[in-house]
């Protein structure tokens, strides 16, 4: 089987049909992990703003059907995570350097949560047509989960169909966090600066990159970097906000710690948007590989089962509280925080500050075969690749095997450097190279 894609078919199909007065909207899931058979939906009940709601799904649909790179736009469907009173819908462009997702807090639903769990959800094309039909004053009946069939609509019956669920978004779930919650805020905009801003976006598919700084009340792009001014890689990116932008109330900029990835939530009163952009077009989130040190230390499948019995999808991750109902020792939560949220278990809330769970539409297992550098630090291990000269505290250095060669891996502090080609062609940039990440394994 290709790593890069899963065949799964899903059980019935992505609907929204009119009926009385009523648009009743139903997403298909499908996960690799078995579910009660018992519970037919996550949740079932109204939308209480449908038409803006409506134009924010289609919104994150547009962000899946986009490509920034020369692959073509093949990612057409998102997740969306049920409980603790919200729903959250999540996607990737299909190059993996855009990320949205968007929250329906408790306001935007009127409904009864059946059910916890993440599950991948099929947005179709007749789906997106019905949605781009929907009014402001009409009624809408969300079901996350349906088991149906087939279901017809007003142009006629849709029938199950065999989708491919990529696992580039699997990576991107392992990554992006990590960004969003090394990012500090930059600005705050009221709807009108908002406007603004959106207008003197640099028109075209604009190259390098814009630097936004603010001046006096007003926020001004310019190519050339100033004191305060927040980086924009592939600015032209942002125009997928802009059929929801202008109903923003107000909108929040973030910049990561290194100065490159940038995010935008935007408030829509019941709902919040995000969007995170990575560092340039040709940069995906999942290919960054910043996750893979904080995967050294292994957490044990038992687990990742109880995190999924002890919380529901969307519950605020609080390490803190866990470490002391549960008796875990504080350095040991940090472990498995960083472990759990490296596998895609804890997506990051930007508006709270925090991580929440989600739980996993895919078996854990599956995160190995993403990543060949861990895969390929695993087997240097196993091979009895890695030899040590040096370990003191503070101070590694470790002869490890390359193609031909051997390389010395020299881990002093806080900084790591190898001999390897990679390690010279991308520094710290792109994670840990395999030598480095095989000595940090045993290490730990």
């Amino acid at each position: 089987m290709d790593l890069a894609d899963l065949d799964i078919e899903y059980r019935g199909i992505s609907s929204l049909t009119h009926t009385s007065g009523i648009n009743q909207l139903v997403l298909s899931h499908q996960s690799e992990i078995e579910e009660d058979n018992h519970v037919p939906c996550f949740f079932w009940g109204n939308i209480t703003e449908p038409f803006l709601t409506a134009r924010c799904l289609l919104t994150l649909s547009k962000v899946v059907r986009s490509s920034f790179t020369p692959i073509p736009p093949r990612l057409l469907d998102p997740i969306v995570s049920a409980g603790t009173g919200q729903l959250r819908f999540e996607g990737f462009s299909s190059c993996n350097g855009v990320y949205a997702r968007l929250d329906l807090l408790e306001e935007a639903i009127d409904g009864e949560f059946i059910a916890s769990g993440t599950t991948n959800v099929d947005f179709n094309e007749p789906m997106l047509n019905a949605l781009n039909a929907v009014k402001k004053e009409e009624k809408m009946i969300l079901g996350v989960g349906s088991k149906n069939v087939s279901v017809s609509t007003e142009k006629g019956t849709v029938t199950e169909k065999k989708v491919t669920l990529p696992a580039r978004w699997i990576k991107g779930l392992t990554s992006v966090q990590l960004y969003l919650a090394g990012m500090e805020e930059k600005f705050s905009l009221n709807r009108i600066q908002i406007v603004q801003l959106f207008q003197s976006i640099p028109k075209g598919t604009t190259k390098g990159e814009f630097y936004l700084s603010q001046r006096a009340s007003k926020f001004m792009w310019s190519p050339v970097e100033s004191k305060d001014a927040v980086r924009f890689g592939g600015i032209a990116r942002l125009r997928l906000l802009d059929g929801i932008a202008t109903y923003f109330q107000n909108m929040t900029i973030y910049q990561s710690g290194g100065g490159e990835s940038v995010a935008i939530v935007g408030d829509l009163g019941k709902m919040r948007f995000t969007l995170a952009l990575s560092p340039d077009n040709y940069r995906g989130f999942s290919g960054e590989g910043n996750v893979l040190e904080n995967m050294a230390v292994e957490v044990p499948e038992a687990w990742v089962h109880a995190m999924n019995s002890l919380l529901k999808s969307n519950e605020q991750f609080d390490p803190t509280m866990l470490s002391v109902e549960h008796d875990v020792a504080f350095d040991t939560m940090d472990a498995l925080t960083a472990s759990l949220s490296s596998m895609g278990l804890l997506g990051y809330d930007l508006h709270s500050r925090q991580h929440y769970y989600r739980r996993l539409p895919f078996r854990a297992e599956r995160i190995l075969s993403l990543n060949p550098r861990l895969k390929n630090a695993k087997k240097l291990i196993d091979e009895n690749g890695v030899v040590f000269i040096t370990k003191e505290p503070g101070t590694i250095e470790a002869r490890v095997e390359g193609t031909g060669v051997k390389h010395t891996v020299v881990i002093k502090g806080g900084l790591s450097k190898c001999t390897c080609d990679w390690f010279t062609n991308h520094q710290d940039k792109r994670g840990l190279c395999k030598h480095i990440l095989a000595v940090k394994m045993m290490r730990a």
